[in-house]
């Protein structure tokens, strides 16, 4: 019994640590949108979001080189001061940083 308890319990661990390091971002925090019936303009494109989105994380003193939405957030890939680059994820809308 406990051979077939030992890796049934490793699975659900490696299971539940995967789901837990993935960041999610639901939005709801998401700041300044107001829809109507009607609309002036085109949307924005992904390319024009993601310049946004940029524009905003630089404005807040983060070196991002691009950036792009995965998983309900910003992902954005932020240069270390040793060098090198790291990925961040930061909320839509108020651009907090998610962990």
């Amino acid at each position: 019994m406990i051979r077939y308890f030992i890796p049934a319990l490793g699975f659900v661990v490696l299971l539940s640590g995967n789901a837990m390091a993935a960041p999610f971002c639901d939005g709801a925090f998401e700041s300044g949108r107001v829809e109507f019936g009607f609309s002036i303009g085109n949307k924005m494109s992904t390319e024009d979001r993601n310049d946004f989105d940029l524009m905003h994380l630089r404005q807040r003193g983060i070196d991002a080189t691009r950036v792009e939405r995965w998983n309900g957030c910003i992902r954005a890939f932020v240069r270390k001061p040793g060098g090198g680059e790291e990925m961040q994820f930061f909320e839509p809308g108020t651009y907090r940083q998610v962990y």
